[in-house]
């Protein structure tokens, strides 16, 4: 298997990295490694990578601050590998800047499921944002940014403006858990006291109206706490 995709693992435990290093690998990837914050900027720089895969809690100073360094100059994808399962390090991490969040320990089928979406929403992202023509597909929902239209097996879906835009914002970012705050910043602009239920209202009635019962994530992925994530195209 070939693939021309470079991945920095950044992680201090031997083990959990040359486990990683090995399955990427076995799928083609290439990858270098890094133990420590400090050797991940040095191999950061040197290798400009694709994509990053990042664990928090590094001997010599928090993972955040690779997120933050980075994000003063490139784009370039990072998931979050950390032990840490609080709703608040997940907002804070995606706020900064990461693209994912997994919590170990974590499968290799999901691992590798991720670094596949984080690497093809990548590449979409790299159209420009303001791109008004396309589609989307997922399943048997389909978008046509071009017509600003929604259809659920065929059918038309009555959507109002504000709906559509975050349906649509979810869609350009399928794949990537989208926070509260970056949905709000992307759809009202701004965020006020009541931002985030004024998205939860809305969000309500869209999952109604694409046909989702309670209970059911239905092309849209609550990630409770954090935010939302629309299922990848497919």
């Amino acid at each position: 298997m070939s693939n021309k995709h470079k991945i920095l693992v950044v992680e201090d435990e031997r083990k959990i990295r040359s486990f990683m290093k090995a399955i990427l690998d076995t799928n083609g990837y290439q990858v270098v490694t890094a133990g420590d914050c400090v050797q991940g900027e040095f191999m950061y720089c040197s290798h400009r990578p694709d994509l990053v895969l990042l664990d928090l809690g590094l001997p010599d100073m928090d993972g955040m601050c690779f997120i933050q360094k980075i994000r003063l100059t490139d784009a370039t994808p990072i998931i979050v590998l950390s032990a840490r399962t609080e709703e608040g390090d997940k907002v804070e991490a995606l706020d900064a800047g990461a693209n994912d969040y997994i919590t170990k320990p974590f499968g290799t089928a999901e691992l590798l499921a991720r670094v596949r979406a984080t690497l093809r929403n990548h590449r979409y992202e790299k159209l420009e944002e303001g791109d008004s023509y396309g589609k989307y597909v997922c399943r048997d929902m389909e978008i046509d940014y071009e017509k600003r239209k929604v259809e659920v097996c065929g059918e038309e879906i009555k959507l109002t403006q504000t709906e559509y835009n975050i349906v649509a914002l979810l869609s350009r970012h399928s794949g990537r858990v989208m926070t509260y705050a970056a949905i709000i910043r992307g759809v009202w602009g701004s965020a006020d006291a009541g931002s985030v239920k004024k998205l939860q209202v809305n969000m309500a009635n869209i999952r109604k109206k694409l046909g989702s019962r309670p209970g059911e994530s239905k092309y849209i992925i609550n990630e409770l706490g954090v935010g939302y994530r629309m299922e990848d195209e497919g």
